[in-house]
């Protein structure tokens, strides 16, 4: 017998991949962040497939949202049909965000795929339905879902107050009857509207009612800012409150925020301060509520009109 015989080596055989998987990848818009983010998402999740020697990626589905789609979800309603189709076993996305935009989103692409016996798998949170009870993942899903669309609210609502106060926002030449934008989006003077804005002004410190002005501007056959012949009271009554008119501009001065930013000399002014102020003054007096010993109701007194000059 040989002093060194001759040892073949066999290794040892591969585990089947039994186990067909597909990504679900998803941005909300197609700018360059989300698209960097989307790749990120790609890269990780094919890399957790690839470590799973029983599972074999069989494709990818990528949904991208844009101003022209939408919400559109074409790759995900492809990753349902081939989920029934018996294509693919398990769904992986990076988190319960990526599924859909809301709770109720998430919910009903969850519920599709556990109807068609989908194993489903969110990364970050740490969730497989192989793994947990689906009641209870359905519990877990609505309040994670809950947490981040209120943390998405909060993000967005400082990002408003932070493009406000360093004067970037959008927001201040946002475009209102009697303007319109030039050609760097700045607000101009739409001079035949605007003689529209100055009429209704001058109406009500003549002393007409927004009923009245509304009659009046559809007998003179005014149309609308939308265009239409009617107009609504709730319209003229927002015109009226619009410092925008005297060249200023206000933001955050509705809802609970306690504070809120005034650009002056945002934009051309087409009513004067000391008009849009009389205004304001007038419209108190006209509410007819005031406040006594008594409590807070309405004045018997009725209001008298003055005329001011525009």
């Amino acid at each position: 017998m040989p002093s060194n015989p001759v040892v073949h080596y066999i290794p040892p055989k591969l585990p089947l991949r039994e186990k067909r998987v597909g990504i679900y990848c998803r941005v909300s818009t197609n700018g360059m962040e989300q698209l960097q983010s989307l790749t990120a998402q790609i890269s990780h999740l094919t890399r957790i497939v690839s470590t799973v020697p029983q599972w074999l990626l069989v494709d990818a589905y990528i949904d991208i949202a844009s101003s022209k789609t939408g919400s559109s979800r074409k790759e995900f309603n492809r990753l349902l049909e081939d989920c029934k189709s018996k294509e693919i076993d398990i769904v992986i996305t990076k988190n319960i965000s990526r599924f859909g935009r809301d709770t109720v989103e998430v919910l009903d692409a969850f519920n599709q795929l556990k109807v068609l016996g989908i194993r489903v798998i969110f990364e970050q949170e740490d969730l497989d339905t192989n793994n947990t009870d689906a009641d209870l993942m359905v519990s877990i899903i609505e309040s994670i879902a809950q947490a981040e669309n209120e943390s998405r609210s909060k993000n967005i609502r400082m990002g408003i107050k932070y493009r406000a106060a360093s004067g970037a926002s959008k927001l201040y030449d946002r475009k209102c009857y009697g303007y319109k934008h030039d050609e760097e989006g700045k607000l101009i003077i739409d001079e035949k509207t605007s003689q529209n804005v100055k009429l209704i002004f001058e109406l009500y410190l003549g002393g007409q009612s927004v009923l009245g002005i509304v009659k009046e501007l559809e007998k003179r056959k005014i149309l609308s800012p939308t265009g239409k012949e009617k107009w609504c009271k709730r319209t003229i009554d927002v015109m009226l409150s619009n410092e925008k008119y005297t060249g200023d501009v206000k933001l955050m001065k509705s809802g609970n925020s306690d504070v809120q930013y005034l650009s002056e000399d945002n934009n051309p002014a087409i009513i004067s301060k000391e008009v849009f102020e009389a205004v304001q003054v007038e419209k108190r007096r006209r509410s007819n509520v005031v406040t006594d010993d008594v409590g807070t109701h309405r004045s018997s007194k009725r209001y008298s009109s003055k005329m001011y000059n525009l």
